[in-house]
């Protein structure tokens, strides 16, 4: 038993649900708009009868990225191609076939569901060398394909910041380069991530059969806003312009200088690094610069969500968690996917506390300059879902004059169950 000074009674202020408003523009018919870009492009028809083509799919929680792939390989289908799934997640999914596998399967892709065959494997071929030495790998099963298809949602990165971060070009680089081309990446570090994605996928582009990629925005709300069929030749160009797009429609926490931070859940469906830095204002990296981001004294991690499949990466940048976060990590799975990436530090184990309630205690207690419950704290179900949340009763002022910000209910308790819990409603 922890011997604190004082016990665990700290005050906790009342919490209010607020809502946060943002653009909302999204594509409702998801299959339909993937149908309509295949009729608008005359560039399909490169596609030909017979072609054999290799579609990526990440490990990333797109949403309703089921219907966007079922919807492409239908289009394919109807060109008279022979589509097949290729997972596109370096070491995701424990760096093994079956892992990447089952990782699909949660997003409800499978065999079964997209009626083409699934060709997981780690194996890989290089293909080429850059400049400055490092070697370009290519999983087999796509290098030996007719023709390759992407499929990732631009976004900005959570461990670095350049005019390339996430999206096709990274699924390129890192997520068809396996285990193998991810860590080699990897060892560059993210300094240099900017810089080498354009290169790499240059290589990629050059040497292998890629056709292109379909690169997804998503609005605030984690809803499609915006899809675009990006072919090979417009890829390194058009990727940048995308990314700025899609940094427009992020999510953020609309009120700022925090006393505590508490996040919900994390895990690998809602982010590469378990909380999105772009939303917590922290990382793991420290090439992760934000200037104008969320600055916060403790951040409080409840939950790992059951879809991450046990990987915590990103729990290191939390103050304080919970033994059920801790009891249900995957040490394989979470290390493969930290050393992968260079950064120890996001497989940390931060203080942990057998319940919610006694986590967000020792939060507020070791918070500084704070008379509680004077304590500035919003709590988010998780980093992809910001239009709910909870503030505590004193940032009601800042609420009350904030346009987009709208208050939904009266100040309540946070309500904890029988095991010392917290109960989002």
């Amino acid at each position: 038993m922890v011997i604190i000074e004082g016990g665990l009674n700290v005050p906790m202020p009342r919490m209010v649900p607020v809502r946060q408003k943002f653009p909302s523009f999204e594509i409702k018919d998801v299959a339909g708009e993937v149908k309509q870009l295949f009729a608008r492009d005359e560039r399909v028809k490169r596609i030909k009868k017979g072609d054999k083509i290799a579609v990526a799919v990440g490990s990333r929680g797109i949403r309703s990225i089921d219907l966007i792939v079922r919807a492409l390989i239908d289009e394919l289908k109807n060109l008279g191609a022979e589509p097949f799934i290729v997972p596109a997640m370096g070491s995701h999914g424990g760096a093994t076939a079956e892992g990447q596998t089952r990782v699909l399967a949660g997003y409800g892709i499978t065999e079964e569901t997209m009626r083409v065959p699934i060709k997981s494997s780690m194996e890989v071929e290089q293909i080429g060398r850059l400049d400055n030495g490092l070697p370009v790998y290519l999983d087999k099963y796509a290098l030996s394909s007719d023709g390759i298809l992407v499929v990732n949602r631009v976004k900005p990165h959570t461990a670095f910041k350049a005019e390339y971060e996430s999206g096709l070009l990274k699924m390129l680089a890192i997520g068809l380069g396996k285990h193998k081309g991810a860590t080699a990446f990897h060892a560059c570090g993210f300094d240099m991530f900017g810089t080498v994605l354009p290169q790499l996928g240059q290589v990629v582009i050059e040497k292998a059969p890629i056709l292109g990629g379909l690169a997804i925005i998503e609005n605030a709300y984690d809803r499609t806003a915006r899809m675009e069929l990006v072919w090979k030749e417009d890829l390194v160009q058009r990727e940048k312009e995308l990314l700025v797009e899609a940094k427009k429609l992020m999510p953020k926490i609309l009120l700022n200088n925090l006393h505590l931070l508490i996040v919900h859940e994390i895990g690998k469906d809602i982010s590469g690094s378990g909380m999105d830095p772009n939303i917590t204002g922290r990382s793991a990296s420290p090439h992760f610069h934000q200037d104008d981001g969320l600055k916060v004294d403790k951040i409080v991690v409840l939950n790992l969500s059951p879809a991450s499949g046990g990987n915590a990466t990103g729990i290191g940048v939390a103050d304080v968690t919970t033994k059920k976060v801790v009891d249900a990590m995957n040490l394989d799975y979470t290390y493969a996917n930290v050393i992968t990436s260079m950064v120890l530090s996001s497989a940390k184990i931060p203080v942990y506390m057998p319940s919610d309630y006694e986590a967000i205690q020792v939060a507020l207690k070791t918070s500084l300059r704070v008379q509680h419950p004077n304590t500035r704290i919003v709590w988010i179900k998780n980093t992809l879902l910001l239009e709910k949340i909870y503030v505590s009763e004193p940032l009601l002022p800042e609420v009350q004059n904030h346009r987009q910000l709208e208050i939904l209910g009266d100040p309540m308790p946070l309500q904890f169950n029988e095991h010392g819990n917290l109960i989002w409603e």
